[in-house]
């Protein structure tokens, strides 16, 4: 099996806006990004994975993008980005950006020049233009969804002033779906990709990966009387994981491969392991997000089964098992964990429900002691490292994300988990930004104790335990193999070996349960006492 570094490897999620603010105008930048590099390297992380730093006119928070050739002027220039990459590598840290194949910008000129062009244009060709339902085409021409709500059809005005053609967006109106059956389309992106991997970049994560083919005929869908963009529930869908998708992958895969060492990550959010399997492999991409995995409830039956589908389905491939448990599209682990409802089949689960944040810490702290400690790669994203709370409360006129606005206000948003990180300080902006700078999200009073400051001074916050986790990682010889296998099967308990005398135990049963006290625990989110870890706890054991 290949020693590639992508195989194990931590990689941590940055949301540049929100991560740190170097040129002290409350938005987070690429300056700020290369100040902190240190503070990445210093936790443990392998790499880093920065989220859409394209120019954009932000109306879905930068994956509408309207230049892959560039960079957003809130966050610098070109030459800030070939800095982040050569000093991110200069310490050790590999650099994965996010690459929104699935859609532009209505700013991108793309758009622009297929709008002005007209029907039946090579201009209008590289979108999914489509003539309209009804005796005038003033229907939309499927019964499609947006995954922010709504039709995903908009009509347009022609240039004569006439009502025109409908375009297709499943996501906002303002992100228009390329046309992927389109040559033009294809080898604009093979010249991206080599832009990208030109400048070093080590990787690309594929934004809705599983978009980018529709079913030619257009047929309408059948969403089973979820009107939500629940894709995790979805078979046979005729805008979702359609076969011909794969096609798309096989000719990125084709560009990876001109370069050393480059990789793509699959943001793939599919009906199975069986399904997710299929992006993967000698000729498609290397590695991908385990949606199953990041959705599954705190239930120890559930993430034994996802953990089994797992393995099952990527180990025979040689594909090495991905484990993620937040990202900015998801409610921060510690409120969803502190709730009710602990699965995530769509982010407003859970919504309105009230929040135990204290038991959501200690489910977030063993579920970390989990993720870190199965085999494969794992994923963070910024702030969980802290044990940071969604922010549910901001006021509704600093909410950007498009779904609170096409859900008349009924969806919150993702917004809550994009809340600039705390790194100092005792009251906002803690040292994202200079002192007296309003940050482009606002920080809620009361994070003075969940500062990186804070947390690095207090041996037991959950920064100490991530770093400790991440350094014994690197360090134990069972987690630096393959070697997997359950111990036994106690209600509510997941225990597994992973060789060398290597043993995880997680209680989620609901009652203090034994582990054996004979043997020495090398790390445990709630220290186990005479022999018994209690519930919602995890443990590290040796021989």
């Amino acid at each position: 099996m290949s020693d590639a570094w992508w195989r194990r490897a931590v990689i941590y999620e940055v949301y540049p806006r929100s991560f740190a603010d170097g040129n002290g105008d409350g938005d987070g930048d690429l300056r700020g990004l290369r100040a902190r590099l240190p503070y990445l390297r210093d936790l443990g992380v392998d790499g880093i994975w920065i989220a859409p730093w394209y120019p954009s006119p932000m109306a879905d928070g930068g994956y509408d993008v309207s230049d892959f050739t560039g960079i957003h002027p809130l966050f610098g220039e070109l030459a800030d980005a070939d800095a982040v990459i050569a000093e991110a590598h200069a310490l050790g840290l590999r650099v994965i950006t996010d690459m929104v194949a699935n859609h532009t910008s209505i700013e991108h000129p793309w758009f622009a020049a297929a709008l002005a062009a007209g029907p039946g244009s090579p201009e209008r060709a590289r979108y999914l233009f489509r003539d309209g339902r009804g005796d005038s085409g003033e229907e939309p021409p499927t019964n499609w969804i947006s995954a922010f709500g709504g039709s995903a059809w908009t009509r347009i005005t022609e240039a004569n002033g006439a009502p025109g053609q409908w375009y297709l967006h499943l996501f906002a109106e303002e992100q228009p779906d390329l046309n992927w059956s389109d040559e033009a389309v294809r080898a604009d992106f093979d010249r991206i990709l080599r832009f990208w991997f030109d400048r070093g970049v080590d990787g690309m994560r594929i934004d809705a990966a599983p978009a980018l083919a529709k079913a030619p005929a257009f047929p309408d869908a059948d969403y089973g009387g979820d009107p939500r963009f629940v894709t995790i529930r979805w078979v046979g869908n005729p805008h979702w994981d359609v076969d011909a998708v794969h096609e798309v992958f096989r000719r990125f895969r084709g560009v990876a491969d001109e370069y050393a060492d480059r990789i793509f990550v699959a943001e793939a959010v599919v009906s199975s392991a069986e399904r997710l399997a299929a992006y993967l492999g000698p000729d498609e991409m290397q590695t991908a997000f385990n949606f199953p995995y990041l959705k599954s409830a705190w239930d120890a039956d559930a993430l034994r089964s996802v953990i089994d589908d797992t393995l099952e389905q990527f180990v025979p491939i040689g594909v090495p098992p991905t484990w993620v448990t937040s990202s900015h599209d998801e409610v921060r682990l510690r409120t969803r964990f502190g709730r009710r409802t602990t699965s995530s089949a769509h982010f407003a689960d859970g919504q309105g429900e009230a929040v135990d944040l204290e038991l959501g810490l200690r489910r977030s702290r063993a579920s970390a002691l989990l993720t870190f400690a199965l085999p494969g790669t794992a994923y963070l994203y910024q702030g969980e490292e802290l044990g940071l709370p969604e922010v549910d409360d901001l006021p509704d006129g600093s909410i950007t994300d498009p779904v609170f606005r096409r859900t008349g206000g009924e969806t919150r948003g993702r917004d809550g988990c994009r809340v600039p990180m705390p790194w100092s300080g005792d009251e906002p902006p803690y040292g994202f930004s200079p002192d007296g700078i309003t940050t482009w999200l606002p920080q809620p009073s009361g994070w003075d104790g969940l500062t990186v400051a804070a947390e690095e001074a207090d041996p037991g916050s959950m920064l100490r335990l991530v770093r400790d986790a991440l350094a014994l990682r690197r360090s134990v010889p069972g987690l630096l193999g393959d070697e997997f296998r359950w111990v036994g099967r106690r209600d509510g308990v997941l225990e597994f070996d992973r060789g060398g005398g290597f043993t995880c135990v997680v209680n989620l049963s609901g009652s203090v349960v034994p582990i054996d006290a004979t043997r020495p625990v090398l790390l445990a989110s709630t220290a186990p006492v005479d022999g018994l870890l209690p519930n919602d706890a995890a443990a590290w054991l040796s021989r």
